[in-house]
Order: structure tokens, then sequence, then C-alpha cells
């Protein structure tokens, strides 16, 4: 990129289909200043890289207008509510016409079908059919104009046309029965065509709308981790609430326990845990004190304190991660699907396959030229209506949906099942995906094991405000109360305090030699031990020895390893990304056997590591539960997240395992085996009845049969092209 240059993210309104993105794009690149445009569908995003000097957004707005759609130029929280409240319309109306055109089109079928010989009968169902195809079935229409001022096609344009010209032909025999009637031939109705077709569709994008609304809601909860208002301290020592809007850098702010961090900043008074779970993915909360830093997002948990901000709005931690998250999931171009690729070359062909048969009848028809001509028109447009290429993908992925979400797998689009089966390389966090997430004591090892002295260092704990009490506590169980006196916690070393008189230390190895403490060659011993297998080791003591070394770890989940063991399997490699250190990565990796680590990497460390896999050509899958995952679970190609997890993490994966049993991603993988194989399968069957299908209501076998295909067995052969694409859908349920 030369000069400066801007790289922004916008909204984006009005889009129907991939081939609305691709306009929009487009219409974004072709403007002057423009150095880069990217438009994501699933996402509706656009990322664009362009020269402020040359171009403003407002320009880019403009742009965007005139060619039928829109863009937002709204920040923040204000661009996420009006993009939810557009999204939450277009699905009540969807919704709203979706049930009209049901309740309207099942008595046109059933009349069509059964009952065509009541009076009346061709002016009710237009009647009932009317509303199907003006009221609920408008947007094809809408869509169809707008792909013709655009020189394009899609599926849209054949819908309109097919539907279209079966209603009007219907109108047409309608009012001018004697037309066809003169020339020997029925005036047959097509109206259950039509409103049966638009029905049909309009149900898939309501389903397809409702699994995209959640969309935006990772973003908007990452904006929610900030709180609205905030305390600060003014140089004269008055304390005052105001928003967090107003914070400038080195303003002092003070922190309650439970509260969460508004802006990036360092303590400057007290001390305190903060959970930087979202941050760095440590199990454990982290001890603060005068000069640490401290990140926006995060949560306090024990004491009070007073710290200066020294990054606020777009500069914190938090607002980085929000920004690749968008990046990413703008970034992104959707796994192009068959259909698309099928229907891209099948529709135009379509159109001049119709028009050329009607025109070969006309020139060459004889005396029923113009008969025929019409008939096999609107015969080809009606059998080639892409009702089953489009229930081909999406039936087969509702139906491999269902069979996970049987399964405790959620699954929140066709691109997951697509990539599923393609996947080279498998990202695991540890923190709460492959470990339970909680610090659990392992074991405690005794100089002379005395119950009073565990009555002594339960006591002791439970004064202390140390996450890791907690794990003792636990481990020790119920015990008897003894009188503490005189408690002091040391940050950084451990705490002490005095029972019945007598002075007793709990905390890391350096406490114990701060105060002259001896080790015993068995407890030594036993500490190396603990080493294998756990994250953290904590001393207890009185005034000469130490008493017990305390082995503590966040444990890794039973099912970990045999779910690596399953992947390795297919050809899967595995990497294991956390921000704990490298003891306890390097433990892990070799617990479970996992091909490569590395340690104490940040979420961008993560989302970098994951660009720099996909530059070797390789599909790239990250499995998280926390926040600080969500970013490269918005950058990997494929996103699984656990189902104990962060929402966060949730939303902006493409995959969620309900159980938080790892041994479901091979299943998962499995499945989008099955699932794409049933696509594939669908496709093929879609197409057969277009190739067999369009030639014969073309006429084809008129002048060695005079066989001309009705348009009504055109009709009965498109749905049972799509009665074979369901039928071998649901056979996956069955697998």
């Amino acid at each position: 990129m030369t000069q400066h240059t801007i790289k922004k993210t916008f909204p984006a309104l009005n889009m129907h289909c991939a081939s609305c993105a691709a306009n929009v794009q487009r219409t974004l690149e072709q403007q002057p200043g423009v150095m880069e445009a990217s438009v994501n569908f699933a996402s509706k995003m656009a990322t664009v890289s362009y020269n402020p000097q040359k171009v403003s957004p407002e320009n880019l707005q403009a742009a965007v207008r005139k060619a039928g759609y829109d863009i937002l130029l709204e920040d923040g929280d204000e661009a996420i509510s009006i993009m939810d409240q557009i999204q939450l319309e277009r699905l009540r109306t969807l919704k709203q016409k979706s049930i009209t055109a049901l309740i309207l089109s099942i008595p046109v079928f059933i009349i069509s079908m059964f009952f065509m010989n009541i009076p009346y009968a061709g002016y009710i169902v237009w009647a009932l059919s009317t509303p199907v195809i003006f009221y609920a079935g408008r947007q094809f229409y809408t869509g169809a104009v707008k792909q013709l001022k655009n020189k394009s096609a899609n599926m849209d344009t054949l819908v309109a046309l097919s539907t279209g010209v079966a209603y009007l032909f219907s109108v047409f025999n309608i009012f001018f029965p004697q037309y066809l009637e003169s020339k020997g031939m029925h005036a047959h109705y097509y109206f259950e065509a039509a409103a049966v077709i638009i029905t049909f569709l309009l149900i898939g994008r309501l389903l397809e709308e409702n699994a995209k609304l959640q969309v935006s809601s990772a973003i908007k909860k990452l904006m929610g981790l900030q709180p609205d208002t905030v305390v600060v301290i003014h140089p004269d020592g008055v304390q005052q609430e105001v928003s967090i809007k107003e914070i400038r850098t080195s303003a002092h702010i003070l922190l309650k326990p439970g509260e969460r961090i508004p802006v990036d900043g360092f303590l400057i008074s007290g001390t305190s845990f903060v959970d930087e779970n979202m941050i760095s993915g440590e199990s454990v909360p982290v001890e603060k004190q005068a000069g640490d830093r401290v990140y926006a997002g995060t949560v306090n948990q024990k004491g009070s304190f007073v710290f200066e901000a020294d990054k606020v709005g777009q500069q914190t931690l938090l607002a980085q991660i929000i920004r690749h998250v968008q990046e990413a999931q703008a970034g992104k171009i959707p796994v192009q699907k068959l259909a698309d690729k099928i229907v891209s070359v099948f529709v135009p062909a379509v159109l001049s396959i119709a028009a050329i048969t009607f025109i070969c009848w006309v020139i060459w028809g004889g005396a029923d030229a113009l008969t025929h001509g019409i008939t096999a028109f609107v015969s080809v447009l009606i059998i080639a209506c892409p009702c089953a290429l489009g229930l081909a993908t999406p039936i087969a992925v509702m139906s491999g949906m269902d069979k996970g979400a049987s399964q405790g797998i959620l699954i929140k689009d066709a691109a997951s099942l697509e990539l599923a089966k393609s996947l080279n390389v498998i990202v695991f966090d540890k923190t709460g995906t492959l470990t339970k997430g909680k610090p659990v004591t392992d074991d405690i090892y005794w100089l002379q094991d005395d119950e009073y002295l565990h009555r002594v260092l339960a006591n002791l704990e439970r004064y202390s405000e140390h996450p890791l009490a907690e794990a003792v506590i636990v481990y020790l169980g119920e015990q008897d109360p003894l009188p503490v006196a005189n408690f002091r916690s040391i940050p950084g070393r451990g705490a002490t305090a005095q029972v019945n008189g007598k002075v007793y230390f709990v905390g890391n190895q350096t406490f114990l030699k701060e105060n002259n403490i001896q080790i015993a060659n068995s407890l030594r011993e036993r500490e190396k031990s603990f080493y294998d297998v756990s994250d953290s080791i904590v001393w207890f003591s009185n005034e000469q020895e130490a008493l017990a070394v305390i082995g503590i770890a966040d444990q890794i989940k039973p099912e970990s390893a045999e779910a690596i063991r399953q992947i390795q399997q297919m050809g899967i490699e595995t990497y294991l990304l956390t921000g704990d250190n490298e003891h306890v990565a390097r433990q892990v990796a070799r617990i479970l056997n996992i091909d490569q680590y590395q340690a104490g990497v940040t979420p961008e460390g993560k989302v970098s590591f994951i660009k720099e896999i996909q530059k070797q050509h390789k599909v790239v899958a990250m499995v998280g539960d926390g926040i600080n995952d969500s970013a490269a679970l918005a950058q990997a190609d494929m996103s699984i997240a656990m189902g104990k997890g962060s929402d966060i993490a949730m939303d902006v994966s493409s995959m969620t395992i309900v159980s938080n049993d790892l041994r479901k991603i091979p299943l998962a993988i499995r499945l989008s085996g099955q699932t794409i194989s049933a696509i594939r399968q669908n496709l093929f069957w879609a197409f057969i009845y277009n190739v067999v299908g369009i030639p014969i209501a073309a006429g084809i076998l008129y002048p060695v049969s005079g066989f001309m295909l009705n348009p009504m067995i055109a009709g009965l052969a498109m749905a049972l092209s799509s009665i074979s694409v369901v039928i071998n859908s649901l056979r996956i349920r069955g697998k």
C-alpha cells in the first residue's frame, strides 16, 4: 500500500446472496483511492483499505447506495445496535412472508392437484397465488431486476423467470383459454408450481437468516466487557463517577472487588488478584501490586486498588482483540458452495436454452409453432427451476447439523462442515480446552503426617486470598477451626500467621529461603516428581523446617488423550498454544503426545501463528474456550469452542462442543465427510434431472415421437428431483 492508508471495517446492508457481496466489493474496489476491499456475505462486513486524501467513508457509502446496497458509517456499539435492529426486522418480515406463503400455497396445491373441476377453480387458485408471488416472493423479483441492472444473473433470476412465466402463462389461460383449446391443447394452470417454489425458497432463506442472526453478537459481547462508568480520583482526592468515554490517559481510577477494569494501565497503590484468563489464558488469577499492568475487560477479584490509565479507547488490548475479530470475520472469504459454482454457469445456460427453444419452435414449428414454442419455453424454465439445486446443500447441511446436535456438536454454518473433512492442522488452547480450567491439588507430601498439621494448614489457607488456597482447602476437606493470629499476606511470596502461639508459613520456595527455613531431602525429591505433573508448587512450614510440599495443577481432561490420538490417526497435525509457562506447556504436550507446542503466547500471537500456518496452504482449526481465544478462533479456517467456555468464544466459533468432550471433534470430522458426500450426490441427481429433463422439455422427442412435454409433467419432474434430494439427505441421520 502506498501513501497514507486507513483500513476500516463497515457493516454492509441489503445483501441477499453471495453475488450481492461480490457486487458491493466490486463497487468499492472501483472507487478512486481504494487500495483493497473485501466483503463477507456471511458476517455482513466490508473491510476497506483506502487513502483518506482521495476518498472518504461518505463517498464510499454514496457509491454503494448507488449500486443498490448500503454500508454503515457508525462505529462500535452504535453500529452493532443498528445492525441488530435491521437483522431482527428482516427476520420478522421474512417470517411473516413465509407463513403467509405457506398458508396460501397449501390450498393452491390441493385444489390444483385434486379439485380443478369445482366451479371457478382457476379464479380461486389465481386469487390465492397472487399474494404469494407479488407480496411474499417480491424479493426474488427485485433481486432479479437488480442483477439485470448489474448485467449479471443468479438464482433469483431463474426463480423470478420460471415462476413469473408460469404465473403469467396461467393468467393468460384463465382469460383466453380458447386460444390453446382452438389449437387442440388444454389451457392448464401452473399457479401451484409458482406458489410452492416461492414458499420453499422463502422457508429456506428464513432458516438461513435465523442462523446468521448472532453473527454480530460476539463483537457486541466483547464491547460489553467494558463498564459504562468508572470512579476517577481527582488530584484533590475527590472521587467522581464518570462515563468511560470521558477517561483520558493519566487518569487515576479506583477499582473495587468484583469490578471489571475499564482501560489499560498500571497500579499506583493497593494490591489484589486479577482474573486475566481472557488475556493470557492463565487459569490462576494474577497477583497485582504497585507498578504491575492491568488490562481492560479483566476482572478484579479480591482487593481494592488505584491504577493510572495509559491506554484508552481503541488503544486498549481489549479493543485490539475486538479489531482482530472484526477483521478476521470480514476478511475471510467463505468457501464457495459447489451448488453456487454450478448455478453460476447453469442459470445463464438455462436462460439461453429456453430462449433458443422458443425461437426454434417459432421458426420451424409449423402450424402450432407459437403454441409449442410457449409450452416448451415454460416447460424448460419450470423443469430447470433450481429447487433441487437450491435444496441440495441446505437440506444435507441441516441433516448433518441435526445429527451433530443429537451427539452434542452444535454446527453454526455449512462452511464448517465443508472444511472439517479437509483439515490439516488443529490448534488447541490449554486452559479449559485440554484441561479442566480449575486448579486442583494433586497431592500433599508430608515430612511427618500429622492430623494436627492438616488442621493448621487448612485454617491458615482459609485466611488467604490467593486462588491456590481454595485448592488446598478442598483437598484437605472439613477441618476443625483453630485460633489464627497475626495473619500477614506477603505479595509474591505467600502468607504467615500464628496458630496456638506458633508461627507457620505457606508460600513459594523463595519465601522459605528468605526466612532461613530448612527443606529436607525427602521433600526435595518429592518436589522433583511433582514438577512432572503439577503447574504450581506450594510449601508449608514452621519457623525451622518445611513440613509439607503441595503439588497443584490444572488437571488434564481424561478424554483429551483419546481425542488427540484419533485426530492424529486421521493424518491431522496437532499444536498446543497457551499463555502458561514453558514448564506447564511442555508437560501437557508430553502427556497428550501433541506434535508441537508454544508457551507464553498472547492473543495476537495466536492469530499470527495461525496466519503463518495458513500461508503454507494448510486448513487450520482452532479449539478454545476463552475470550483470549476469540481472535484466533475468528482467524482460523474453522473454529471450535468448548460448551463450558465463554459465550464470546462460542459466538465467534463455527462449531461448539456442548458436552465439553474433545472426542466429539473427530466425530464432527467424520460427520463432515458424510454430509459433503450427500451434498455431492444431491447435486449429481439434481443436475441429472436437468440434463435429461431440459432437452425433453425443449421438445427434442417431438420430431421422432410427437411427444411434447406438458409443463405439468415438467413440474412433477422438478418435484421428484427435490424429493430425491430430501430423501438422500435424511440418510445422514441414520448413519
